[in-house]
């Protein structure tokens, strides 16, 4: 059986950053690493909820709305992925990422989607620990100017 891309990429030379992870006909997947893969460091869930709340309601309201196809969670715990249609290059693409994550951060409101109707589990969400992480890795990601593949990082054969 294939590995899939995300398996396929070696991990320990992984660090925070952004990389395509995929391109899957004209949807590219998009891996923003929040923290270096296995040094003990994870998002905790209020952190992952939080940031996926605030940063896919920003990027569905983005400039690149109509090509945003999905934003959510890794399971390691270590980033999200974010699933653009390929008719956004990928400089706009972290343009659009990094403007995100400074609304998250300077964002003095309600968090989007946190009521009984809107979320399955409204009570785990808190605007500063969302605002925490994003500052974070804006930190990390602020002087790149563009966005490496897996390839560039380094894979074992083809993913699938």
């Amino acid at each position: 059986m294939k590995k899939i891309a995300s398996f396929s990429v070696d991990h320990t030379k992984l660090t925070e950053g952004v990389y395509i992870s995929r391109v899957d006909g004209d949807v590219i997947t998009y891996d923003l690493r929040f923290h270096k893969p296995n040094t003990g460091r994870l998002l905790d869930n209020q952190e992952i909820h939080t940031t996926e709340h605030m940063m896919a309601t920003f990027l569905r309201n983005s400039e690149i709305a109509q090509s945003v196809v999905y934003f959510g969670p890794m399971g390691c715990q270590t980033g999200f992925y974010l699933l653009v249609r390929d008719d956004v290059t990928p400089e706009r693409v972290l343009s659009e990422i990094k403007r995100c994550l400074k609304l998250t951060i300077e964002y003095d409101g309600e968090v989007f989607g946190a009521s009984e109707k809107e979320c399955g589990n409204y009570r785990n969400l808190e605007l500063h620990a969302a605002q925490r992480v994003c500052e974070s890795y804006l930190d990390k990601i602020k002087p790149l100017d563009r966005i490496i593949t897996y390839e560039e990082v380094g894979t074992e054969g083809k993913g699938a």
